[in-house]
This record gives structure tokens, sequence and C-alpha cells, in this order.
């Protein structure tokens, strides 16, 4: 959203300790005519190829019409607060699902029998 008073800037911040983003802050766009229009922006953009953009979606037009209240928004990722703790230079290393850590074991570990869980071992 943009600034309420201050043309060309929007609402929003980070937190940052010790150089590393710990939070995103932002104010939400609440406007039901500009949220319509962004969206029909979207739709060029995705008829253009964009995966990311989005379809109207005038259920939220409407529900916004019926009027939201000025609303802000915050997130304080977990992951980036354990790196600061922990003094960790890499997201990677605090994350706790194991395929997105660094894989350890190059090709050759991940060729050898058992690599792939479905299939089937043969003796040649």
């Amino acid at each position: 959203k943009w600034h309420r008073s201050v043309p060309g800037l929007s609402e929003r911040f980070e937190l940052f300790i010790c150089r590393k983003e710990v939070c995103n802050a932002y104010t939400e766009l609440n406007d039901p005519v500009v949220q319509r229009e962004m969206f029909r922006l979207q739709t060029k953009d995705k008829a253009a190829g964009d995966d990311e953009a989005m379809f109207v979606d005038e259920n939220f037009c409407t529900a916004l019409e019926y009027g939201l209240p000025p609303t802000a928004g915050w997130g304080l990722g977990v992951d980036r607060l354990t790196m600061f703790l922990t003094d960790s230079n890499n997201i990677k290393e605090v994350l706790f699902f194991p395929a997105m850590k660094p894989d350890e074991g190059g090709p050759a570990e991940q060729s050898g029998p058992g690599a792939n869980p479905g299939e089937k071992e043969t003796n040649s």
C-alpha cells in the first residue's frame, strides 16, 4: 500500500539485527477499487506468462467493499530468529526439514543401492 502522506513511498519496514533480516512488516491495501485494478493488471501479466500473477478475486474485492479497517501485518521468521540466536550465516543451517538442507554427499553417494526407495535392487 502507498504511504498516507509521502507520495512515492510505501508503508513497510524490515527489522534487521546484526545484518540479518528478522521481521518484515507492511500495511495492507484495503481499497476495493484499487485492489480490483491491481488484479486486472496481474491478469495481463498472467496471460504474458507470469506464473505468480493472480486472477481477479471478485469475492475478495466484494469483501473489501463491505469495509476493511486499516490493516497491517508483520512476519517474524522463526528460522531467521534461530539464525540470529545460533549465530548462523546460512538459513539452511537451521532448517528442520532435511530436504531443504544442503546435500552433504555428492552424486556418487546418491547413486548407490537404496538411493531411490521405489527402485528394486537388481543383481547383475
